[in-house]
């Protein structure tokens, strides 16, 4: 997994420090959400049990490399539509 450095430089901050790799991993490979913004980057929700939480990655355009991670409190999840 590839980082920019902005996302190394976020990371050192109080509210992201506890986020660990392996989440980001989770939510890369079975996000409950993907959307794609106009700016080609990929945002990816997933649920976090052991916090409790939702967290948003973002990925750059080629899909491998994280630009930023954090809990999104306003994330709600979409009821499924049969």
């Amino acid at each position: 997994m590839k980082f920019t450095q902005y996302f190394l430089y976020t990371r050192q901050r109080s509210d992201r420090a506890g986020i660990k790799v392996e989440w980001i991993e989770f939510v890369d490979r079975r996000p409950l959400a993907v959307e794609i913004q106009t700016d080609g980057r990929i945002r990816k929700w997933g649920y976090i049990e052991e916090v409790g939480k939702y967290l948003r990655i973002i990925l750059l355009e080629d899909g491998e490399t994280v630009h930023n991670a954090f809990f999104d409190r306003n994330f709600q999840e979409k009821p499924d539509e049969d």
